[in-house]
């Protein structure tokens, strides 16, 4: 699904104009993005948590070369579902 198929859901659900319902899904997502850069956990009740995790740094190999290399830390963003969304996945 993409952001225009969104768009048009939740126009059509809350009986909203399309560009009204596209200003409140960008301003979602736009909050969502702040609360992650800031390292905040966010967790919607029903639906699951997205939280920053970081990794640390580590030594791998260059498969075409064998050569051994540094791969950097970083961090990464990790969703866990909720229980109503799993069990409405797996009916």
């Amino acid at each position: 699904m993409t952001k225009s198929q969104i768009v048009e859901n939740v126009a059509a659900k809350t009986q909203l104009k399309k560009k009204d319902a596209e200003a409140a899904v960008n301003a979602l997502l736009e909050t969502l993005e702040e609360a992650l850069v800031k390292g905040e956990k966010i967790q919607i009740v029903g639906f699951g948590t997205f939280e920053v995790k970081a990794r640390a740094a580590r030594t791998g190999r260059n498969p075409q070369t064998k050569e051994t290399i540094t791969i950097p830390a970083s961090k990464h963003l990790s969703f866990t579902a909720g229980k109503s969304i799993k069990d409405a996945i797996n009916k």
